[in-house]
């Protein structure tokens, strides 16, 4: 399943803008509250897709009856450009486990990369909702990679990725390679660069949420 929140007018068209524009990218607290706050709708779109129970709630004047999510939610981001994302999805989903992955893509001069994931930390995931955070999908690489090793921590009875910004080639690899999960994101780019950068896309997320990255 496909959900692209800007083929529907809401605000996250607006929390789309700010991301991308130049203008206001160059405050790093607005970026990443956008992020955050992207995360934030995505969560309650996603929360619409699980399964609810009857709960009953005590109240001064009485009992009230409520529906309640059921299923043990697992969010995962892809350091360090999915913090602000993941803090957002966390805001709503706030009894969620959490799992972090280390993973960078390392280029050779021929213009080609390989990703390589140096650390994860990750509870167990039998029978839980897992929720992979990252806010650009451009080749889906990255994102392959780190679906194989969080579900060496057990089978998810369902995934959600969430993206900000995706790209067509790589929201098409990762239908390919993984069919059954569910891909949310912000807005659908056509293009990649030769370096495999979005376009228009935003830019590098990291870098604008928590300045350049460290030189060798």
């Amino acid at each position: 399943m496909i959900h692209i929140l800007s083929e529907h007018h809401s605000l996250a068209n607006r929390f789309v803008a700010e991301l991308r524009d130049v203008n206001v990218q160059t405050d790093r607290l607005r970026f990443r509250r956008n992020l955050e706050r992207l995360g934030e709708v995505l969560a309650y779109e996603i929360s619409k897709t699980m399964d609810y129970g009857p709960r009953e709630v005590e109240t001064p004047l009485g009992i009230a009856s409520v529906q309640l999510p059921t299923q043990r939610v697992v969010i995962a981001s892809i350091l360090r450009a999915g913090l602000p994302f993941h803090h957002g999805l966390l805001n709503y989903f706030d009894d969620a486990d959490n799992a972090f992955v280390s993973a960078y893509r390392h280029h050779h001069k021929s213009g080609s990369f390989e990703i390589n994931v140096e650390y994860v930390s990750c509870p167990n995931l039998d029978d839980c909702v897992l929720i992979l955070a990252d806010p650009m999908l451009a080749t889906g690489a990255s994102i392959n990679l780190t679906l194989n090793k969080l579900t060496e921590h057990g089978p998810p009875q369902a995934i959600h990725v969430v993206t900000a910004i995706a790209s067509t080639p790589g929201l098409d690899y990762i239908r390919r390679l993984h069919p059954k999960i569910s891909i949310w994101m912000g807005a659908l780019d056509e293009e990649l660069t030769a370096r495999s950068y979005i376009v228009p896309g935003l830019g590098d997320a990291g870098d604008l949420a928590f300045g350049s990255k460290l030189q060798d």
